[in-house]
């Protein structure tokens, strides 16, 4: 049966202004012939009469406001919060993006210290459409694994090799894209559970070194900390920045999976002068990056670029990107032997990335996913001989042991992750992180914002998630019968929707 029942929205928005002023006249007239009081009544509709009157026959940019009034305006309060009755009212546990209720509350219970089981089975679709690790017949016993443990800068016999301990380390995250009390937080936190941590690329990392943690220093397009006036790279700047004992290696950021062919985007609502001045650029416009280094053009180029940077900083030296084109990749490798330069490691991010700001588009139509992006890049760098003499790291929603080892078991010697960290800080998903209106005070430089963000706390929080991961990579290994994550191939991975397995075979190291 067809309802007869609809809404007239003309007819009820005629109502509610006409109502409107019924009301004013209402409580005008009460406050006159029975109480003043009444009178607080006739000011608040006379404002809102007023606005009202502004909204349908002054302002000309929104036509529903023009046309309903106040009905339209309750719709605009509506849709603003409709993020949050989605989150806590509407949503399941498993269907928010990007990171369902479910996951986040795994996170959060690392963090704090808390038993993160559950009962009574998977709230996931346990089906054809998920990658899964394989366990073994014969688990290995914990006290036989390995330490982990990978040499960046071994090939090249660098005396300042880095050796990584976790197998997680904490991504890319800029101050700026960060307040700095978010930035204290994760490093200090690093340092307590001996990670390693990236900088992002904000420029000279002050908060970074505040707490002592080892650091990557991620130099991005703009080159901010070590570039000269016209975008090129500054070579006494980067001598002297690698030079400090706290930077152990340098990323050369090509792309970045949320937005990869773009460079990176800091709003202008998010600039201080200290910011402006750590950056080297004027408040009041947003900063946007180049779209690539002014030095990198082609395979060449770029080849050339990194070994300049690599006898510069005299660090282990690597690049960050996001695959688009295999072949061009291929390409860039080729080169690489051509001129006998080798990153120390690779960062492959995967379009499914996450950033402080970008379009739209770029978020969602560009890039491939990490675990498509993943063997292509392990394959070509075997295909060319030169899987060994490099790193990989991995990088896209890595934020459980369980992603972490599928990632190696395609390739990976590390992972690396930054909204599981923002997580373990307290982040609840509010999607704010471009308006410098955090409400957990992460993604904020406003002071009354970042105040309810405790360093100390969030500090503890962010070692406990580390060593919580750690813990479970002990026993996931262990139940994949694996003695190390050096030895997982693409044969430790369940890939249902793959058809046939087609990723390469790691070779072991």
């Amino acid at each position: 049966m067809k309802s007869t029942f609809a809404i007239d929205l003309e007819k009820m928005s005629r109502t509610a202004n006409v109502g409107i002023v019924v009301l004013f006249l209402l409580a005008g007239a009460a406050g006159h012939f029975a109480s003043f009081y009444f009178h607080f009544l006739t000011v608040a509709f006379f404002l809102l009469v007023l606005l009202n009157v502004y909204w349908r026959h002054v302002q000309t940019s929104h036509a529903l406001l023009a046309n309903f009034g106040w009905l339209a305006q309750l719709r605009y309060i509506v849709e603003s919060i409709g993020p949050e009755l989605r989150q806590y009212l509407f949503a399941s546990d498993t269907e928010e993006r990007p990171f369902s209720r479910v996951k986040r509350a795994e996170v959060y219970r690392k963090a704090k210290g808390l038993d993160a089981t559950a009962a009574f089975g998977s709230l996931l679709s346990y089906d054809r459409t998920e990658l899964k690790l394989r366990h073994s017949f014969y688990p290995v016993d914990e006290d036989e694994l390995e330490p982990f443990d990978v040499a960046i800068g071994a090939s090249r016999q660098l005396d300042t090799t880095y050796h990584i301990r976790h197998p997680i380390m904490i991504s890319a995250m800029s101050y700026g894209a960060l307040g700095q009390n978010a930035v204290r937080a994760l490093a200090r936190g690093a340092k307590q559970a001996g990670a390693t941590m990236n900088t992002g690329e904000g420029g000279h990392p002050k908060y970074h070194l505040m707490e002592g943690c080892d650091l990557i220093f991620q130099m991005g397009t703009a080159k901010f900390g070590v570039r000269t006036a016209d975008g090129r790279l500054d070579e006494d700047k980067l001598a002297a920045l690698a030079a400090l004992d706290a930077i152990k290696m340098v990323e050369i950021k090509l792309s970045q999976g949320a937005k990869p062919g773009k460079g990176g985007l800091l709003p202008k609502e998010k600039i201080t002068p200290e910011i402006a001045e750590l950056r080297g650029v004027t408040m009041g416009q947003d900063v946007v990056s180049p779209a690539h280094h002014v030095e990198c053009v082609d395979a060449e180029s770029t080849v050339a670029f990194i070994g300049c940077v690599q006898r510069v900083s005299g660090l282990p030296t690597g690049i960050k990107f996001c695959l688009g084109r295999p072949d061009e990749f291929r390409a860039l490798v080729q080169e690489m032997k051509r001129q006998g330069t080798v990153p120390d490691f690779i960062t492959v991010d995967g379009g499914e990335g996450g950033t402080g700001a970008a379009p739209v588009s770029f978020l969602d139509e560009i890039g491939l996913p990490l675990f498509e992006a993943l063997p292509l890049v392990h394959r070509i760098l075997l295909d060319e001989g030169i899987r060994d003499r490099l790193a990989i790291f991995a990088s896209g929603k890595l934020i459980s042991a369980g992603k972490q080892l599928q990632a190696m078991s395609l390739g990976a010697d590390v992972a690396y992750s930054a909204r599981g960290f923002l997580l373990a800080l307290g982040c609840i998903q509010a999607l704010q992180c471009n308006q410098n209106t955090c409400p957990v005070g992460i993604t904020t430089h406003q002071p009354e914002l970042q105040r309810g963000l405790d360093i100390a706390t969030k500090a503890q929080r962010v070692a406990n998630y580390i060593e919580a991961l750690h813990h479970d990579h002990v026993e996931l290994l262990a139940a994949m019968g694996s003695s190390s994550a050096r030895l997982l191939s693409e044969e430790n991975v369940y890939a249902p929707s793959q058809g046939p397995v087609s990723w390469p075979v790691r070779e072991p190291s």
